[in-house]
């Protein structure tokens, strides 16, 4: 199957390679982001709009689990992939086992990290004494459960890479539709408001673990996983850690910037805000999970031509990635631009919350047919082992751009200040992004033998 599998990413057409890679990681991805919109909508209608915005407090924390388990699956990934290439199987096999170790040890630890220090935590990011309970309530269920969403994400990372896509794509339906199913059960039938849905999420995400446990242990894997390789290998950690470091930063990032924008909502806004935010966030994280997706499906494809020296398929599949991207954001970008208000209503009728979202999800939301380039683009130097500019381009939009704005605009705008600080953001970051990726088609083609202007052209037609 391996070997099958080995031969299509080196050789097969592109565009079905990067379909077939990239069509289940979409449909999961969007599942995925379905359920975090359901899991809101139900918590908006059973328990409120303090519930909703106790989610939103809530979100940044879970991210930060996910952190743990997308640093290690995905710099496991990225050396399974290279490694398959290169015909290393063994170096694979090591990669794999060591994640699924290092991400167990980091994220029992986070979970009791977290339950220790949940109520200082959850000020930290934002929460008012009127969101506080709601957000415990959910948080404390979510951490008690997290390792078992750490490895499901992590093993899913590790699937894809040896070209899975399908047994990603099961796994999180699994987890998707099962939380669908519960969140009602929970929420309604049991009268369990927020923590019924955080109840649900962990089941669900249990769900998911245990389909990806018995996968690996039926051995179905190609990538064989032995006692022998869960043993910590020194010599591959560092190179885990800083190939999944973009992916940490990004995600972290994503959390010190709820840390700074929950709390100058608060200090601007009021309560209602905060819930508005989180309305916004689970619209326009549906807009990104089918990017998401296709990212997925074409990080293997770019890891194994990339280390097999193909050169000519690695910017093929990146022009191609770009214009499908693209296209998903942009139809995004008109859903939440003619929808607003429909969207928003199916979450909560409170009629305050209407009035105040649609202006600001339209802020928000107003460069999104952006972000289809800046995420691939990014994502291609994490798929060929460049550490450095990985963890700059995941460092820019939230870190050096984003955190700023949202700290100097509100001086001058107010309120609405803090929301149009994430078009300008997406703007800036994608500009960056831009000039780094031209750079690294350059070395591309001259490793191939290409000239720099060919390289140049090549690039002017994914921008």
């Amino acid at each position: 199957m391996q070997q099958e599998n080995s031969h299509e990413l080196g050789q097969t057409n592109i565009k079905k390679l990067l379909f077939k890679y990239s069509s289940p990681a979409i449909i999961a991805m969007l599942f995925n982001s379905l359920y975090n919109m359901v899991d809101t909508i139900f918590v908006g209608r059973g328990a409120g709009t303090l519930a909703i915005a106790g989610l939103a407090i809530s979100f940044p924390i879970q991210m930060l689990v996910m952190a743990i388990a997308q640093t290690v699956g995905i710099g496991a990934a990225s050396i399974i992939s290279r490694s398959l290439g290169a015909g290393d199987k063994k170096r694979a096999a090591q990669a794999a086992g060591n994640a699924f170790t290092i991400v167990s040890i980091l994220s029992i630890a986070f979970m009791v990290f977290g339950l220790t220090y949940l109520t200082p935590l959850l000020r930290l990011f934002g929460a008012t004494e009127a969101i506080l309970p709601y957000a415990r309530e959910y948080m404390s269920v979510i951490l008690a459960g997290s390792v078992f969403f750490s490895l499901a994400v992590c093993s899913n990372n590790i699937v894809r890479a040896e070209g899975f896509a399908k047994v990603a794509m099961y796994s999180m339906l699994i987890g998707a539709i099962g939380n669908i199913i519960l969140d009602p059960i929970f929420i309604f039938t049991f009268d369990m408001g927020i923590r019924g849905a955080a109840l649900a999420t962990i089941i669900a995400q249990f769900g998911s673990f245990l389909y990806l446990a018995v996968f690996f242990l039926r051995g179905s894997s190609s990538v064989k996983i032995s006692r022998q390789g869960l043993k910590i290998n020194w010599q591959l950690v560092p190179e885990i850690f800083a190939v999944g470091a973009s992916s940490f930063v990004r995600t972290v990032a994503g959390s010190l910037f709820s840390i700074v924008v929950n709390n100058s909502i608060a200090y601007y806004g009021a309560d209602i805000h905060i819930a508005v935010l989180g309305v916004a966030n689970r619209l326009i994280t549906f807009t990104m999970m089918p990017i998401m997706g296709i990212i997925q499906g074409l990080q293997p494809i770019i890891g194994f031509n990339y280390g097999a020296k193909k050169f000519a398929r690695v910017k093929e599949s990146l022009q191609l990635a770009i214009k499908v991207a693209s296209a998903f954001a942009l139809v995004g970008y008109l859903g939440m631009m003619l929808f607003t208000e429909q969207f928003v209503r199916i979450f909560n009728n409170d009629p305050a919350l209407v009035v105040e979202a649609v202006p600001i999800i339209r802020a928000m939301a107003l460069l999104i047919p952006l972000i289809g380039f800046q995420m691939v683009g990014s994502s291609l130097f994490q798929a060929i082992g460049r550490a450095a500019p990985a963890l700059f381009l995941s460092m820019s939009r939230q870190l050096l751009i984003l955190i700023p704005l949202v700290l100097i605009l509100p001086l001058s705008m107010g309120l609405i200040g803090i929301f149009y600080a994430f078009p300008l953001s997406d703007l800036l970051s994608t500009i960056i992004t831009s000039l780094w990726l031209r750079r690294e088609m350059r070395i591309m083609s001259k490793e191939k033998g290409d000239g720099p202007a060919k390289a140049d052209d090549h690039l002017e037609k994914v921008s």
